[in-house]
């Protein structure tokens, strides 16, 4: 074979080669985008569940944020709420006793900046804005302490912004639960 027939050949060889990645590539840029739209338009059609909005101007005082009904209470089907309200720079309560192997629904709120409260050792990363309830549920398996820091930049205090998540016995923690009575709140120092 000839050095020029063997040069043509190896060509032909080349050009299929690219052109098959060329297809390849082409395919997956047109999945990528296909996916990118199709989310665009999905999440546009239905925004996220849990989107509840709060007054800012009437968390101390008329709110489920007031300060009476911050931290855990039980609620009726025996899981734990607690409710925390971030501001420049402090979470309230800021320290959190939750029972260990019990669901439990966070419910926070801002009253004035966009915060973040992420509990360390665990899953649980949120961002709380005014004007909006952020809610999520969980479980703790075992007794533990976490920190949880603000992890969302809100002014010059926000290094010094972090609260304590104590997580104790279920059984201990219904015992103090019962003696605060039917409304009561817990916190660390209970």
């Amino acid at each position: 074979m000839s050095d020029n027939i063997r040069e043509n050949l190896s060509v032909d060889i080349v050009h299929k080669i690219e052109q098959r990645w060329a297809i390849l590539m082409s395919a997956i840029m047109l999945i990528l985008t296909l996916t990118v739209v199709f989310t665009g338009l999905h999440w546009a059609m239905m925004p996220p569940s849990r989107v509840e909005t709060i007054r800012i101007s009437s968390l101390a005082t008329t709110s489920e944020f007031a300060e009476s009904n911050l931290g855990s209470a039980a609620s009726k089907d025996g899981a734990v709420i607690v409710r925390i309200l971030a501001q420049q720079y402090s979470f309230t309560p800021q320290c959190i006793l939750l029972p260990a192997n019990t669901p439990i629904t966070f419910r926070a709120t801002s009253a004035d900046a966009i915060h973040g409260m992420l509990v360390t050792g665990t899953n649980i990363n949120s961002m709380i804005e005014p004007g909006y309830i952020s809610t999520f549920k969980t479980v703790f398996p075992r007794p533990a302490e976490h920190l949880m820091p603000c992890h969302e930049y809100c002014g010059t205090g926000h290094q010094a912004m972090w609260a304590h998540v104590k997580i104790i016995d279920r059984d201990t923690f219904l015992e103090m639960l019962k003696r605060k009575g039917p409304n009561g709140r817990l916190d660390c120092v209970s």
